[in-house]
């Protein structure tokens, strides 16, 4: 009886300290788009805190990016910072209506610029709110695909030759060009029509130009944190070589890492920022330690990243407002990042759908048997573990995560990330680790049940095997890109795998009874996972 009590004591306890300090933690969040891992359930995690989070109506958030958005969100966000401790802004959202239509806008120089002033504005009216904004380098893709909607149309024509034309630009700027190089240069100068190319180029010059300005805001205290993102780049591109002048113009104003940061990434700043809102809020600096799999480890160059994984998750980590540390008996917590042996990316299950049924790898390598023995070492020895599973692009390790339930290690953690790029993964398994320790037990776990559904269930199976099904369908594979027809059928086929995964993987939770998967982007690469209403 003693025993029940006291368990009750503390969950009283626990609750009441959150309930409290929920009061005293209003947060505003501006996320780049809709989506659900960016927009719903990011917010999932923070609320789960006992923070209170607040966001703009979802309609100013959708794909399209109305040329009214920009000016309805200023609005809202004026409005509602007045009583906010901090807010967690998206500029792409609030200067070209989202993260897609940053790429495709036809805002002038000047209806940009008068709103990046804004910024100024709201500093002046809410002197005591921390401002914390994310911005992004326009991507700059390997290639273009007919049907994406992230790019402008022309891109699904022209696009690998305007990556390969600004890489070579890129490197001309660092090195110098040899012959063969020099003539390649020309020809692909020649084979973008010029209207294209001065599209391309235009807008970037524009985005470029407000983003130097937030940089100035950052130096002068207007913008508390600042961070740039550099989405599916490469070593050598047109976003890497803005980079590099960005980069060279925050040095001029001499700011710090706590106040500025250019990394590759985008999507996982949302949560990486809310992070470190709540620690600051909190007066907290959490310490984190960092291991990775045996064999190139953090020198491994992830797929969509100009960087080693290791300089990335040390600027995460500080984004979060943490501290790293390199005994994990000194840690609050510790990342785990599951790399292949050899330092590449796999792309087994991240393939354009084809006549070919897909065959998930369940066999475990030598690299998945030793990060395993890193798991167990780690939990043996007490620690409060999270999972970063970058192995493979987009999507959880088939071989790892079957070893790891059939151990009923699962829920051994704290955080578990593996969707989208190798950054998304590491920023969302780190923030969601550091914020684990104000939730209760159930709340962590919930969570945890939704990355198994997304990343391993969705991402790492079933959008392959669906998509390989749209591949025997009339629009064959542009539907995968953008459905025109075929939602309803996808969706209830989704469902019936989702249902049958977790019947099979995981606990009977009420809340996965009448477990229903949509497609709000209209297409294959995301998914919004919506729990039954027994919880």
């Amino acid at each position: 009886m003693k025993k029940i009590c006291g368990i009750f004591l503390t969950a009283l306890i626990f609750f009441v300290s959150n309930t409290t300090s929920a009061a005293r933690t209003k947060i505003l969040f501006i996320p780049h788009d809709d989506r659900p891992v960016s927009c719903y359930q990011t917010a999932e995690i923070v609320k789960e805190t006992g923070a209170e989070i607040i966001m703009p109506p979802i309609e100013l958030l959708g794909l399209s990016g109305s040329n009214e958005h920009p000016d309805q969100l200023w609005k809202w966000f004026e409005e509602n910072a007045k009583s906010a401790r901090a807010a967690v802004i998206a500029s792409d959202s609030l200067l070209y209506g989202g993260l897609i239509p940053s790429r495709k806008h036809e805002f002038s120089q000047e209806k940009i610029s008068a709103w990046v002033e804004n910024f100024k504005n709201i500093r002046e009216q809410n002197p005591e709110m921390k401002l914390y904004v994310f911005a992004s380098l326009m991507r700059t893709p390997m290639q273009g695909t007919k049907g994406d909607i992230e790019e402008p149309e022309y891109y699904a024509e022209y696009g690998a030759n305007i990556h390969q034309y600004t890489a070579l630009l890129d490197k001309q700027e660092i090195s110098r060009l040899n012959n063969e190089e020099k003539n390649y240069f020309n020809y692909l100068e020649n084979s973008i029509p010029q209207n294209v190319l001065n599209d391309w180029m235009n807008r970037r010059a524009k985005n470029f130009s407000a983003t130097k300005k937030m940089v100035d805001f950052t130096s002068a205290g207007i913008i508390d944190y600042l961070i740039v993102g550099r989405d599916d780049n490469a070593p050598l591109c047109q976003t890497h070589k803005e980079n590099r002048e960005l980069l060279n113009y925050a040095a001029k104003n001499n700011l710090p890492k706590e106040k500025f940061q250019s990394l590759a990434g985008i999507d996982e700043f949302n949560l990486l920022l809310l992070t470190r809102a709540i620690n600051e809020i909190r007066g907290k600096i959490p310490a984190v330690n960092v291991q990775f799999n045996k064999g190139v480890g953090g020198k491994t160059i992830p797929a969509f990243s100009d960087e080693p994984i290791k300089v990335s998750i040390e600027d995460e980590i500080i984004i979060a407002g943490g501290q790293a540390v390199k005994n994990p008996k000194d840690a609050d917590f510790v990342l785990l990042v599951n790399t292949d042996i050899n330092g590449e990316t796999l792309w087994s299950h991240n393939q354009p759908p084809s006549d070919k049924n897909f065959v998930p790898n369940l066999i475990p390598t030598n690299s998945t048997n030793n990060f395993v023995e890193l798991v167990e070492k780690n939990l043996k020895n007490g620690y409060k573990i999270g999972i970063a599973d970058i192995n493979y692009c987009n999507g959880s390790d088939n071989a790892l995560m079957k070893i790891l339930h059939d151990k009923n290690l699962l829920f051994k953690f704290q955080s578990y990330a593996g969707w989208n790029t190798a950054t998304n993964s590491t920023g969302f398994a780190l923030s969601t680790g550091i914020l684990a320790k104000y939730m209760m037990n159930d709340s962590k776990n919930k969570l945890l049940v939704r990355r198994y559904l997304d990343d391993w269930a969705y991402q790492a199976n079933i959008r392959s095997i669906v998509g390989n099904e749209l591949f025997y369908m009339p629009r064959g594979v542009i539907a995968y890109y953008q459905f025109d027809g075929e939602r309803e059928y996808v969706e209830r086929r989704e469902t019936e795998l989702m249902q049958s995964f977790a019947a099979e993987n995981l606990p009977p939770y009420r809340y996965l009874r009448g477990l229903k998967i949509t497609n709000p982007w209209n297409r294959m690469f995301e998914c919004h996972i919506e729990f039954g209403s027994n919880e």
